[in-house]
């Protein structure tokens, strides 16, 4: 897992982009390419000066590795081309983090966005405030970007502050 201070360097440019991208999904139903890129860019742009050589290396291959399964699940209709090169961007900051630790966010992100974004679209005067947001009006789908910037965004909260 990160050190404190490196997760909290890091939080500063992820966490605008991760709101950008949160907020164009649940308008849009499409995570922005320019997020996508801002995102994918940090961790090689930052990474190497917070974390040893050969875990920077091995972010860079989560981001690959991601985003080939991404890709493979957006084949298969399971997940959005904008979520899954989302997800890849993403992917380096994880590297060297506990795994249950991460599947733990992962689900507490998922769950609590999904009941978060449901309860605001059943409020009146959010949807009259965002008339225009897709993700109100297609029941069907959910903007998954919502999630995904949550997970990233609390874990590395989380990294800032480790168990005593």
């Amino acid at each position: 897992m990160l050190e404190p201070n490196d997760a909290l360097i890091l939080l500063v440019p992820v966490l605008p982009i991760a709101v950008w991208a949160a907020v164009a999904d649940m308008k849009r139903m499409k995570i922005p390419n320019r997020a996508v890129l801002a995102m994918a860019a940090i961790w090689p742009l930052a990474g190497w000066l917070l974390v040893p050589w050969t875990a920077w290396f091995w972010g860079l291959a989560l981001m690959a590795i991601v985003f080939v399964a991404g890709f493979l699940l957006y084949l298969t209709g399971t997940f959005g081309a904008g979520d899954a090169k989302y997800s890849a961007a993403m992917a380096g900051f994880f590297v060297g983090g506990n795994i249950g630790e991460i599947l733990l966010i992962i689900f507490v992100c998922m769950i609590s966005s999904l009941v978060v974004h449901r309860l605001l679209r059943s409020i009146p005067a959010v949807t009259r405030a965002t008339p225009d947001w897709e993700s109100w009006t297609k029941r069907r789908y959910f903007p998954f970007g919502l999630a995904l910037s949550g997970i990233l965004i609390f874990y590395l909260v989380a990294a800032i502050w480790p168990q005593v």
